[in-house]
């Protein structure tokens, strides 16, 4: 009932910058959290960062200071500002986000994944 398209991955030198997106659609009343999260091959998923609606985010500690999330909530879009991207970065980054439904459920979406691969 939602579908979360994500968009903007691809290859970067070190040092370079990349935007992610992620747009949400479907049955949505409203949208409170919404976050990227990585995995690297080998890795388990962490919380890159989150956000919510009334503005509070919060960062891992390898990615502060770097790393910018925000959020059109009209458009029910995230996006996600890497810049001084490190090798170590490369994963594929989903988005998440907490959906309250028109029919009063909640529930937590992913998107599909977007591939980020910091190489020289």
């Amino acid at each position: 009932q939602v579908q979360l398209v994500e968009s903007g991955g691809g290859l970067v030198q070190p040092g370079g910058s990349l935007r992610l997106s992620c747009a949400a659609s479907g049955r949505i009343f409203s949208i409170d959290g919404m976050g990227w999260y990585r995995q690297a091959p080998g890795k388990q998923r962490e919380l890159v960062a989150g956000a919510t609606s009334g503005g509070s985010t919060n960062y891992a500690d390898s990615v502060k200071g770097r790393f910018t999330i925000s959020r059109d909530n009209a458009k029910n879009t995230v996006y996600l500002q890497m810049n001084s991207l490190k090798p170590e970065d490369t994963a594929v980054y989903y988005c998440n986000a907490d959906v309250r439904l028109w029919n009063g459920v909640r529930d937590d979406y992913w998107g599909q994944g977007t591939q980020v691969t910091v190489s020289s």
